[in-house]
């Protein structure tokens, strides 16, 4: 199993959280469409008031670098931009488990 998945950390600006977290909400229901995204979760921190994990499972590396081009995932990341103070990425190689 070759596929490529990442834990992506965004820190929203101070109150814009739930406005964040309703585009990568648009953006996960969107890849639902997308046969190359296996997951694609959207998670509110327990501990830190403006921070949203997403954890994404891809077919391969490639797949996700290519639904970056997208018009509409062009789109979303425009409209999220001026609510993120910040991104950390962590990729992983899943290797399978449930929901796999």
């Amino acid at each position: 199993m070759n596929k490529y998945g990442a834990y992506v950390k965004f820190t929203a600006k101070p109150g814009e959280r739930e406005i964040l977290a309703n585009i990568l909400l648009e953006a996960a229901a969107a890849a639902q469409t997308v046969e190359e995204c296996e997951v694609y979760i959207i998670n509110l921190s327990e501990t830190e008031p403006d921070a949203i994990w997403v954890t994404e499972v891809w077919s391969s590396s490639e797949a996700h670098k290519a639904s970056l081009t997208q018009p509409g995932t062009k789109d979303s990341i425009a409209r999220a931009m001026p609510l993120i103070a910040g991104v950390e990425s962590i990729p992983v190689m899943p290797l399978g488990g449930k929901g796999l």
